[in-house]
């Protein structure tokens, strides 16, 4: 550790730890967790604020094994053989969870310069080996396969860790991490461009409102498809035309709202509408996908795939530039968060509760005192 480390640094913290799998009840609000200790190569943050995304619940649950084909879910699946964490290895417990974090460096490794200390920073959660050739292969997310921010104190590599020059207070900032950055490496893998036209599902989450911004950005067009009571919402996030996830014809109506088939098709949703959304991508566009929120077990017809030349893409590890780029899009103002709710740390199992009813628009963001 710094000489000059930025405080007097405790023993112990406050942290939630996930316990096993199942519902919100594996999560303990515990105060004698030991802060943890830093590498040479890494920084310990003081965490102000952390969000919460559907990967902590799905870990949580169990839905990353195989034998689980449900739509996600707030409550465990029951025996889990094969659970796995988002980055595909098994998971151990206890385990601190919060990818999404904001905070300040309090200390750092002695091979990071101590001029870090007291900045406010975002840390990019994907942890990749940087001596790695198939980085893919060898990445671990913050909050799965390592400890995360739902903590007072979090530990992660200096190469992850981004200070930001921004107006934006510590709860804003705490919803750009993992849905931004998702959505951004979506939109970077299908090379959507200026007057594309873009469809996104689950348009009210984390992800999906960061998709709808970003595609504007690149001056696409944007349908959203939503629940009918969040179309004033998704449309103040920059929606061109919105569409009801429950209308029957989806394929029909998109075809009708773009005046046509559709360029890209990002989706974060599967489940039963898989089939006709997929059917509404124009010959040689692209669907691509990060998430499976309505079921991961799809119907896909591959005479539409291969003879509609339709491109696939699964986005979970991507280039650090695409967190980089973030950190500028924000520093520029060129985006804004979308809140749609804000609890304390030791809310955390009713915060979840409330994410999982999917009523909410935007990231839902936990404070740490």
């Amino acid at each position: 550790m710094s000489e000059n480390k930025l405080d007097e640094i405790p023993e112990v913290m406050m942290a939630v730890q996930l316990t096993g799998n199942g519902g919100p009840e594996k999560l303990s609000v515990l105060h004698d967790v030991p802060v943890p200790e830093i590498g040479e190569d890494e920084v310990l943050l003081r965490v102000k604020t952390c969000g919460m995304n559907n990967t902590d619940i799905n870990t949580r649950v169990g839905w990353y094994s195989k034998s689980v084909t449900a739509a996600t879910s707030s409550e465990g699946f029951g025996q889990i053989e094969d659970e796995q964490t988002w980055g595909g290895e098994m998971l151990s417990f206890p385990r601190i969870q919060g990818a999404d974090v904001c905070g300040v460096v309090v200390d750092v490794g002695k091979d990071t310069e101590s001029g870090l200390i007291g900045q406010r920073v975002l840390v990019d959660p994907c942890i990749r080996d940087p001596k790695s050739e198939n980085w893919r292969d060898n990445a671990k997310y913050l909050g799965s396969e390592i400890n995360g921010a739902f903590a007072q104190y979090c530990a992660v590599p200096l190469r992850n860790t981004y200070p930001i020059n921004s107006e934006m207070t510590d709860i804003e900032l705490a919803s750009f991490p993992c849905s931004w950055a998702t959505a951004e490496h979506m939109l970077s893998r299908s090379r959507l461009r200026k007057g594309q036209t873009l469809v996104v599902t689950a348009a009210s989450g984390g992800v999906g409102t960061a998709l709808i911004q970003l595609a504007k950005l690149r001056e696409a067009n944007v349908i959203a498809v939503t629940s009918s009571e969040k179309f004033d919402l998704v449309k103040d996030c920059g929606a061109d035309l919105v569409l009801d996830r429950n209308e029957k014809e989806l394929k029909g109506n998109i075809i009708e709202l773009a005046k046509g088939s559709v360029d890209v098709l990002a989706d974060v949703a599967g489940g039963d509408n898989f089939a006709q959304l997929f059917e509404a991508i124009t010959k040689g566009g692209c669907y691509v996908t990060s998430g499976a929120i309505a079921g991961p077990i799809v119907d896909l017809d591959l005479r539409t795939l291969y003879l509609n030349d339709i491109e696939m893409h699964g986005c979970t590890v991507y280039d650090p530039s695409v967190f980089k780029l973030l950190t500028e899009y924000i520093e520029s103002e060129r985006v804004k968060p979308i809140i749609g709710g804000v609890f304390r740390l030791e809310e955390i199992r009713e915060a979840q509760e409330e994410f999982s009813k999917k009523q909410h628009v935007g990231a839902m963001v936990l404070t740490v005192d």
